[in-house]
């Protein structure tokens, strides 16, 4: 008897003091474009959410101790590839969530079958307005990122600013264009100042799109809105720097240009284009305590400094949504998906790196952000993107 009251008071204090706390890792997912070539944002998106699970982890971990760990998986952009790693995600227990890449499209047609396997998507990138504004009840997709209307916003506000109020679009034929057209006709119709002369679509894998440029200054565009990634930027921005300095219209382009290395790619031409470029967030200049910590911790991974982290909104975005990630489990208190995804829409009072959030997400609203963190930038002339009006 006594031996059995020693083995038992043995075990209380070993469940007191931790010593059979369950160690399993709660592994995050990353989904993302890490083989596209000359692409960065996956690797940002990896970058933040690694900061913020090394952060998590220094402070106990979740669940009464349990590290977070990522687990990454490439789609290399490709739809099909995204739904068949979601599968295997989901094949996983102790897979909680899945961070996904910057591609619209992917994550558009993958909508039912997240929906279907359950699984929390959070989304520190893709813009299409639909990923969180589609019929599917309850919602597992949680976006920290931009929507297409409010980077149309922002772009066509900052041309009025400019005197510019006949624009055209330059859009990819994809779910991502289509999105933004739909987000500039509406624009259009509401405000009487700005006339959208005209619209031209590219495809991805063009090789040029000086075509549909000239299509559009033809019929009078002062400005043109463009949406793009790197791969086209580049050839687009080559392109406009080409021709006789009257014919450069001023281009106002969505994020999708600084998801890769399109400073170094498109050189001095760079320079010859009046480029600006939506963003949600900047390190340069920023002096509070969550900035300074991350962009101290960027330098463990060969970050020298806030001017050198690539794709910046990959990084702010992934850090903050796995921090309220973190939050969502200990509020779950287990690692079941359902229970998550409910938590997800109770966690308040998020002091995070792009913004404070008094609550990310609610039953009726997935977008932790708003129009209010949308600004314009620029190229630096050391590749740094920096606030137009910060400059």
């Amino acid at each position: 008897m006594t031996i059995i009251r020693t083995v038992f008071y043995l075990c209380l204090v070993m469940i007191a003091t931790g010593a059979w706390a369950d160690s399993t890792p709660v592994l995050i997912g990353i989904d993302a474009e890490f083989s596209v070539v000359g692409s960065t944002s996956a690797q940002a998106i990896r970058l933040g959410a690694q900061i913020a699970v090394d952060e998590i982890n220094a402070d106990g971990g979740v669940l009464g101790g349990r590290p977070l760990a990522l687990v990454e998986k490439d789609d290399r952009s490709v739809p099909a590839r995204f739904v068949k790693n979601l599968h295997e995600f989901a094949a996983d227990p102790n897979v909680v969530a899945v961070l996904c890449g910057r591609y619209s499209p992917v994550v558009v047609e993958a909508i039912p079958e997240i929906h279907q396997l359950k699984l929390p998507l959070l989304d520190p990138w893709a813009a299409a307005d639909l990923i969180t504004t589609h019929d599917f009840r309850p919602n597992y997709i949680f976006r920290l990122s931009l929507r297409d209307t409010w980077a149309m916003q922002v772009m066509i506000r900052h041309a009025e600013q400019r005197g510019l109020r006949k624009l055209g679009l330059l859009a990819p034929n994809t779910e991502w264009g289509r999105s933004n057209l739909k987000a500039a006709e509406a624009l259009d119709q509401a405000d009487p100042q700005v006339t959208f002369i005209d619209m031209q679509w590219y495809s991805w894998g063009d090789n040029s799109l000086l075509a549909q440029y000239q299509t559009l200054r033809k019929a009078g565009a002062e400005g043109v809105l463009f949406i793009s990634n790197e791969r086209e930027g580049v050839i687009f921005v080559k392109e406009v720097a080409a021709l006789p300095k009257e014919q450069r219209l001023p281009v106002f382009a969505a994020w999708g240009i600084t998801g890769g290395n399109l400073f170094q790619n498109a050189g001095p031409a760079l320079k010859e284009v009046d480029l600006a470029v939506v963003q949600t967030y900047s390190f340069i200049g920023a002096e509070d305590a969550v900035a300074q910590r991350v962009v101290q911790a960027a330098q463990r991974y060969g970050v020298d400094g806030p001017r050198r982290i690539l794709s910046p909104v990959g990084v702010a975005h992934a850090y903050d949504l796995v921090q309220i990630l973190a939050r969502a489990i200990r509020i779950a208190g287990s690692t079941d998906r359902n229970a998550i995804r409910d938590a997800l829409e109770k966690v308040s009072d998020y002091a995070g790196l792009v913004k404070t959030y008094p609550q990310p997400f609610t039953p009726d609203q997935h977008d932790a952000l708003s129009p209010q963190e949308v600004f314009m930038a620029r190229y630096a002339e050391d590749g740094a993107i920096v606030r137009i009006d910060a400059e």
